[in-house]
């Protein structure tokens, strides 16, 4: 049966995989390390350790991959957990293409861990697909992007790239994080392989860390589940009954905190302490008619810098409503400072070159009155 993506937040595809035998409406959590067997060599449920697999998980994974529009998915134990295990998919002397503006904890990995393992990793501006083009060689085994990008908000085309990645025999990966399966769906758009980390807008409420990896290829997907299972940073049963709350919001959170992100950026835009908004929402915005073509929103982060380090202290010292702390997605709104909390890690040049500076900041719309939202953020910009 075809359901909406709004039904799909809440059941997933009815009737369709695991289920119940209580016919509970909110799915049990299987709180258990093991399964038992009823005779050698069967066992009738499908299920025996929990780090293999777990009901409750199996549940979540579903949901995530109806939502995504994907045959497969795997729930880890964050998404970092998540984003390990898609480049332990590649062998020594491989070589992947990186947005350069993502998240610093996956630059991170790449430095401490994926260098190490012989993995090479090559960074460009991925909005211009003749950046791309010119790093591709016979080592490429991957593109990895994020659209909209961490921070900076920047918009590549999915179809564009997986078009030339597929030309050249090499898989797409696709960070979905920032717009989630409400509003953006890579794998229709041609990505091999779609990333999130769950303890954003999936689980939604600031109060559990998770990571996804959806795939339709069926070969992707078995190599995914044997390293989640040999690793061991499979999601718990009770962080996967988190997420599965977390999901049935989904489509009203996503559609008020971008409500409530339209109105900030346009406060923003026209106060004088604020140099710059960075919202791919904005018809200004480089990557705006992409963004368009590519999803049906364009979310609740939005990216600004202020006219000083002074103005950027006060402002995060004086936010009352707004939580001055790490993470995005949730129902409270959160200002997050880049450069000392999410990109620490990066190099200061190259944090420069990104435009991640001293006097950039983040915000993560939640779902508080925005008048409320708005006001506070008057008053800290006050002097």
């Amino acid at each position: 049966m075809s359901v909406n993506i709004e039904t799909r937040c809440i059941h997933g595809i009815p009737g369709a995989g695991v289920c119940d035998g209580n016919r509970a409406i909110s799915f049990p959590i299987y709180q258990t390390a093991s399964f038992s067997h009823i005779k050698t060599g069967h066992n009738d449920s499908g299920f025996d350790y929990t780090r293999e697999s777990n009901p409750t998980r199996q549940r979540a994974e579903e949901v995530v991959a109806a939502l995504e529009k994907a045959e497969y998915a795997s729930a880890f134990t964050s998404g970092m957990a998540a984003v390990s295990a898609v480049m332990e998919l590649f062998e020594p002397e491989s070589e992947i293409i990186c947005s350069e503006d993502l998240y610093g904890g996956v630059i991170r990995l790449h430095r401490v861990i994926s260098n190490k393992n012989g993995v090479k990793v090559h960074y460009a501006d991925t909005s211009d697909i003749e950046n791309i083009k010119a790093l591709i060689n016979s080592d490429t085994k991957a593109v990895y992007i994020e659209t909209p990008s961490n921070p900076m908000m920047n918009i590549t085309d999915i179809r564009v790239v997986a078009k030339l990645a597929h030309e050249r025999g090499i898989i797409l990966i696709v960070d979905n994080t920032f717009l989630s399966p409400y509003f953006q769906n890579p794998l229709e758009l041609g990505a091999d392989i779609v990333l999130h980390s769950g303890s954003k807008f999936l689980a939604g409420h600031n109060d559990t860390i998770s990571g996804f990896v959806c795939t339709n290829n069926a070969g992707l997907a078995e190599k995914i589940k044997l390293i989640s299972k040999t690793s061991g940073a499979s999601l718990a049963p009770f962080d996967s009954w988190l997420v599965m709350r977390g999901l049935k919001t989904l489509a009203v959170r996503m559609e008020r905190q971008q409500e409530n992100a339209k109105r900030i950026v346009e406060f923003l835009k026209f106060h004088p302490k604020i140099d710059h908004v960075y919202y791919p929402g904005l018809p200004e915005h480089k990557g705006y008619d992409i963004n368009i073509a590519q999803s049906r929103g364009s979310g609740s982060m939005i990216s600004f810098t202020v006219d000083s380090i002074e103005t950027l202290e006060r402002v995060l010292k004086k936010v009352k409503i707004i939580i001055f702390a790490e993470s995005l997605g949730g129902t409270e709104s959160l200002i997050t400072y880049p450069a000392l909390q999410t990109h620490p890690d990066v190099p200061k040049e190259m944090r420069e070159h990104l435009g991640i500076t001293d006097t950039l900041l983040r915000l993560s719309v939640g779902l508080e009155n925005c008048e409320d939202l708005i006001n506070d953020l008057k008053q800290a910009l006050e002097e």
